[in-house]
């Protein structure tokens, strides 16, 4: 195979992803010639409204997964977090990248000598606090539930500057994506899984390709990282059980620990009141397993409740 396109979002960090994911490639097989294709997706053109309202997951990847059907792009390099839990007929995710950071950040409004304020605690009463997520305002009303927590939508460039332009006080966003951009420097506070739980395959570049095309599967698996393939796909069995997307405030995070997998979960309402959290052990080759058995202990313990009543409201 002497050359290959990757179809991927045009954002600033989606071409970040797919360009590493290009030299990669061509750092492996040298003799490789590899090209991006910008492909428009309906999560890019809707800006103005928060993700939950118009369908959730896959508003990101369908029109690059149509492409992919149609042979006009050979591979897709996703976000995980964005990917849905079931796939087109024929498409799969051949390789999961070496996981960034999985955490969330803090980032405070800017004043004369540096941020405003240290960090999610320090905030003051009222304070505007804005996300695109309703798993981050969920956790965050949880635990100020005194703070004026609000949709907050677009890349990051455009989050940031709704945030030096005094349209809030803080925001909440990924760290792997301030740290693929070089944006560190704004970070004010990284905030631990223990006080945000992940979403689902936060921090991990997925690659999607036609599963009967074996040259580029075969070229691809090159860049799959066992042990975060094997986190990713846990958290990803936790929520596919939950049936869940965009529309309810769901996080999971797995992660290697004396070579056993630790997988943190949890469901919450949208209003902060109630979060219903687990946790579970197990060996690598039953960690999918494992995380199946976690949502269905949560699902017991009120999951259920919350799901009904938020997929109830929105009918």
């Amino acid at each position: 195979m002497r050359r290959l396109i990757i179809g991927t979002r045009g954002s600033k960090l989606a071409l970040w992803q797919a360009e590493w994911v290009a030299s990669e490639l061509r750092r492996l097989n040298p003799d490789l010639q590899v090209e991006l294709e910008r492909i428009k997706t309906t999560g890019d053109k809707i800006l103005d409204v928060p993700l939950a309202k118009i369908g959730g997951k896959g508003l990101f990847v369908k029109e690059i997964e149509e492409a992919l059907l149609r042979e006009e792009v050979d591979i897709a390099v996703h976000s995980m977090k964005d990917v849905p839990t079931v796939l087109p007929e024929g498409l799969g995710i051949v390789a999961v990248c070496r996981r960034e950071s999985p955490r969330d950040v803090f980032v405070s409004r800017r004043g004369p000598e540096g941020p405003l304020y240290r960090g999610l605690m320090s905030l003051p009463e009222g304070a505007r606090v804005g996300t695109s997520s309703l798993r981050r305002l969920c956790q965050v009303r949880h635990l100020r539930g005194d703070l004026d927590v609000v949709p907050l939508r677009g890349n990051l460039d455009t989050r940031l500057r709704k945030l030096d332009e005094g349209q809030f006080d803080a925001i909440i966003v990924a760290e792997a994506g301030m740290k693929r951009l070089g944006l560190t420097d704004r970070i004010t506070q990284v905030l631990g899984a223990e006080t945000l739980l992940p979403a689902i395959g936060q921090g991990a570049i997925g690659i999607e390709a036609r599963v009967d095309r074996e040259e580029v599967v075969s070229l691809i698996q090159e860049l799959d990282h066992p042990e975060t393939r094997v986190c990713v796909d846990a958290e990803r069995s936790f929520l596919k059980r939950l049936e869940g997307g965009c529309q309810v405030p769901i996080a999971a995070y797995a992660r290697m620990v004396n070579g056993k997998v630790e997988i943190e979960a949890l469901v919450g309402d949208l209003e902060g009141r109630r979060l219903i959290r687990g946790k579970r052990v197990a060996v690598p080759e039953r960690a999918e397993e494992e995380a199946v058995h976690l949502a269905e202990e949560l699902l017991q313990r009120g999951a259920r409740e919350i799901l009904e009543e938020v997929y109830g409201r929105q009918g």
